[in-house]
């Protein structure tokens, strides 16, 4: 059920129709994104910020689990924002309720790139899990 919350309008989301590039920082970690093999998890909307993140093992809080009911996947994106559909009511509502939020800030979990210019994101630093369980 990642990225859909049957209580939301939905918003028709394409995915891109090109290859680019996402920048996670602060560790700087920049994965290649083909859209061919979109979507990478079962997490958020298929081809979003956090479906990307979760499919190369980089960790963004999400206890929603991907369904635009929380505001914990905040991000903020520091270039390619212009290559992001809009946000819809329901994301921008969640986002009231983040810290920290900025005029660049979405939810990981619904923003999809176009693929029209690679994206840097920031993930905040109050939204990094610093402990890990054990296996």
């Amino acid at each position: 059920m990642g990225g859909i919350n049957p209580y939301q309008e939905q918003v028709e989301t394409p995915l891109p129709d090109k290859s680019y590039s996402v920048t996670f920082m602060p560790m700087g970690k920049k994965v290649s994104v083909d859209p061919a093999a979109l979507p990478l998890s079962r997490e958020g909307r298929p081809g979003s910020i956090l479906d990307i993140a979760d499919g190369h093992g980089i960790e963004i809080d999400h206890a929603c689990g991907g369904v635009c009911a929380c505001s914990t996947c905040h991000v903020i994106v520091r270039e390619g924002f212009e290559s992001i559909p809009e946000a819809s009511e329901s994301e921008e509502d969640m986002l009231d309720e983040a810290p920290g939020v900025e005029l660049t800030s979405r939810l990981a979990c619904q923003a999809v790139p176009s693929g029209a210019a690679d994206v840097v994101v920031e993930i905040p630093g109050w939204n990094r899990n610093h402990a890990r369980e054990s296996h």
